[in-house]
């Protein structure tokens, strides 16, 4: 008897050991059984100070390593534009770099996976070889929100493709002056197509379910990424569209022109927002409490994460850098939570620090900026599968992606004149011809077809960058193979004149830019392709598609021009233009921004009291298929 006693008290002992050893490593936080605001509540107990001022870090690729992750906590990596492993790196690489940074994160003392952030504004644009969409005035154009979601679908798997699992998108300006180097990456002037495109939204993170709550972020699923609706707020209305510059306006004219696409993008459960560069009547965005907290936060009840822009901290001073303390202090106040310090993370992290130790920021500011950025690393997943596979690989590129891109293009086009009121139209062109002339700078140019943001910040020129069709390419492959077509860049007026060309197609435009590098006070096309404009359409019936990101002067060659279409930026999908000149698809695109005669006008929207434009805002012409039947 007294043998079996012993022998059941050894048992129940070693049973307690046992039981509190799995209870230890048992973790709240790491339960995907438990909602999540309670698995945020039991990590961030457990959370020191330097722990969650970590995770309010968001560092570029180029200075992050395992070990840095790892000591400094981090919660964030992102690439810049253009910062990549390195040139034409494969699908496997980026993932494998990722990866890299990601168990760095995983190996500290709680195990809190950091999320990676990139650009991706049309398509996956950073990543050779990824499909590139028309940029965002073109989807403008296409009035078609659902064309749009599926963007957003294909763009999240091509970025999930890398490994990566949160996009620096939509862009969700309200652009109302085209002097603005960033107008290509708004829908439109007017603020109820921005709020119809953020349809995107649903595409990047999923549809939200009925009955979520407002304001929670949702992603549903491996497939998607979380979204970021930019920038908060009134980036499209700085003083002569000057970038990063001041919108004056009234608040009413901030709520009902700028703000309508934020309510309807947190409705949707974007998962972040980014705020502007920009000023709102002389209040730099990064420092404004009441529109960040009391409003974005509170009124619009966002509960995912805030973060700044690129060095934006910094750039809230001048000369920039002078008084960091400041800085820091005034927008974590203000109410970011991430905050985008790609290089100088070690100043970030000791000034944040001290200014918690020393009470001038106090510890429930900081408790809602983790609890916020947890929130959206929860909902995405990370915690359950903090590593990326490779079952999304063969999505970059993939071509029904391409055949994506190329629609949107098609439906992008804006025919603005097509013949004179008796003359016959001059489009869809026949197939069918002895012999035609493809001219100018952006026929044959791959890189100037996709604009910035391409591979590199500013994009470039040249068919180098990566892979897609041009638009002289398209034309090749549309026409009938009896028809000659002659591709000279930049033809001379007598060489147009003798050489008998049935009709001539000429691809002019602007160079490649991004940011304050495309601000433009005089909106003109470059002079090389106003010339090229001239020799050919002075001697021949000529089409002339504009390739542009935004509207520009062209009044002055309209009496030479027998028709004339504005495609946007169209990305690697060159045969999306082609499709609709030669007659495959109707013409369907309506203007997103008003056409102007002069840039004295500016800026000039619709419903302005002044309203005198070239062609106004919506104006499109039609025409029809030629296999159409009646």
């Amino acid at each position: 008897m007294g043998k079996t006693s012993v022998l059941l008290v050894g048992f129940l002992f070693s049973f307690l050991v046992v039981t509190v050893q799995a209870g230890d490593k048992y973790k709240k936080y790491n339960d995907p059984s438990l909602p999540i605001n309670k698995r945020i509540r039991d990590l961030m107990r457990r959370m020191s100070l330097d722990e969650k001022i970590g995770q309010m870090v968001q560092i570029d690729r180029k200075v992050a390593t395992p070990e840095v992750m790892r000591d400094y906590k981090i919660g964030s990596i992102l690439s810049g534009g253009g910062s990549v492993p390195h040139l034409q790196a494969t699908p496997q690489e980026w993932l494998n770099m990722v990866n890299g940074f990601q168990n760095g994160s995983l190996s500290t003392r709680l195990g809190i996976p950091m999320i990676y952030g990139i650009d991706a504004v049309h398509g996956h644009n950073n990543v050779y070889k990824a499909t590139i969409f028309p940029h965002n005035i073109g989807l403008g154009a296409t009035r078609d929100p659902e064309l749009v979601k599926r963007i957003g679908s294909a763009t999240a798997r091509e970025v999930r493709a890398t490994g990566i699992n949160y996009v620096f998108a939509p862009c969700i300006a309200v652009c109302r002056d085209p002097r603005w180097g960033r107008c290509f990456e708004s829908y439109s002037e007017d603020p109820d197509i921005v709020k119809e495109m953020t349809e995107i939204i649903n595409g990047l993170q999923g549809e939200i379910p009925k009955d979520s709550r407002k304001g929670v972020p949702y992603v549903s699923g491996k497939d998607k990424v979380v979204a970021c609706a930019k920038h908060f707020v009134g980036d499209g209305g700085t003083t002569r569209g000057i970038n990063e510059n001041n919108t004056v306006i009234d608040k009413h004219g901030l709520l009902s022109i700028h703000m309508p696409g934020y309510n309807a993008a947190i409705i949707k459960g974007v998962g972040t927002v980014m705020v502007s560069y920009s000023s709102w009547n002389g209040v730099k965005m990064h420092a404004n409490h009441d529109l960040v907290t009391n409003f974005l936060k509170g009124a619009l009840r966002f509960r995912g994460f805030v973060i700044s822009d690129w060095q934006a901290i910094d750039r809230m001073t001048y000369p920039v850098h002078a008084n960091y303390t400041y800085s820091v202090l005034t927008g974590v106040q203000a109410g970011l939570d991430m905050i985008m310090v790609p290089y100088n993370y070690t100043e970030f992290i000791d000034t944040l620090t001290g200014l918690v130790k020393n009470k001038f920021i106090p510890m429930n500011r900081i408790d809602d900026a983790v609890r916020r950025i947890l929130r959206v690393k929860f909902q995405l997943g990370l915690f359950e599968n903090p590593l990326s596979d490779e079952s999304f690989i063969d999505q970059l590129g993939h071509q029904a992606h391409r055949d994506l891109a190329r629609e949107a293009v098609r439906k992008s086009l804006v025919l603005l004149k097509n013949g004179e009121n008796a003359d016959e139209p001059m489009l869809p062109l026949p197939k069918k011809s002895s012999k035609i002339l493809v001219a100018g700078s952006h026929a044959d140019d791959l890189g100037n077809q996709c604009g910035g943001w391409t591979i590199n910040w500013q994009g470039g020129s040249g068919n180098n960058l990566t892979s897609g069709t041009t638009i002289l390419k398209g034309i090749a492959e549309a026409v009938d193979p009896s028809t000659e077509i002659v591709y000279e860049e930049n033809p001379e007026f007598d060489y147009v004149k003798s050489n008998n060309f049935s009709y001539g197609i000429v691809v002019v435009g602007e160079p490649p830019y991004a940011e304050t590098n495309g601000d433009n006070l005089n909106l003109t096309i470059p002079l090389q392709g106003q010339y090229t404009l001239y020799n050919v359409c002075a001697n021949i019936k000529c089409v002339v598609v504009l390739i542009s990101g935004r509207p520009l002067v062209i009044m002055p060659h309209l009496e030479q021009v027998d028709a004339l279409v504005a495609a946007w930026l169209p990305g690697t999908e060159g045969k999306g233009v082609a499709d609709v000149l030669f007659g495959d698809y109707g013409f369907s695109g309506k203007l997103p921004r008003t056409w102007f005669k002069t840039a004295e006008q500016l800026p000039m929207n619709v419903g302005d009291l002044n309203y005198d434009p070239l062609y106004p805002f919506g104006y499109g012409l039609t025409t029809q298929p030629l296999n159409a039947t009646s």
